[in-house]
């Protein structure tokens, strides 16, 4: 067996991506302090075809150094939006017909393992903040909570690890 080069990857330019259709899944960062997790938010969003990110409140917005280390490029690839507020940003997808989902812990929660996405839907999937999650009001604005189901000692999963497994979840499901 043999690693492939980069070149023989096939990988689309900036501009052919840009025209490559793309699932239709927003992903919605409720103040992520981490400029390490968002750079590889764009990467896995980048790799994985997601329609566009909204970054919203303390979350910071390319172009930045720590943000670029880990997109390797993918925050010129993926459109991105800026709103200060998170329900802004979520009442604009709800506006557009998008089913919000916080990812979060919560009383009657989806489990992620049993969700199947509608391919006839919009999706937007909020993430939060590295230590609080997401904000309750931002919980109370969303349509429902998807889960991961956990079963170790620890009560959450970093930022960028549950956002690959869900966007990874919603790939496979369209």
């Amino acid at each position: 067996m043999r690693k492939l080069k980069n070149e023989e990857l096939n990988r689309p330019s900036i501009d052919d991506y840009k025209k490559t259709p793309k699932l239709p899944v927003t992903i919605v960062l409720d103040n992520v302090r981490s400029m390490n997790n968002i750079g590889s938010i764009f990467r896995t969003a980048d790799a994985l075809l997601m329609e566009q990110i909204f970054l919203c409140g303390i979350t910071a917005k390319p172009p930045h150094n720590d943000i670029r280390k880990t997109a390797l490029g993918a925050t010129e690839s993926v459109h991105w939006e800026y709103y200060e507020s998170t329900i802004q940003a979520i009442q604009h997808l709800q506006n557009l017909n998008y089913n919000v989902l916080a990812v979060e812990q919560a009383e009657n929660s989806l489990k992620l393992g049993d969700f199947i996405p509608d391919t006839t839907q919009k999706y937007a999937l909020v993430f939060g903040h590295e230590v609080k999650g997401v904000s309750q009001d931002v919980v109370n604005s969303c349509n429902q909570c998807l889960e991961i189901e956990q079963y170790g000692t620890k009560h959450s999963l970093n930022i960028s690890v549950c956002a690959g497994i869900v966007m990874w979840s919603f790939f496979g499901g369209f």
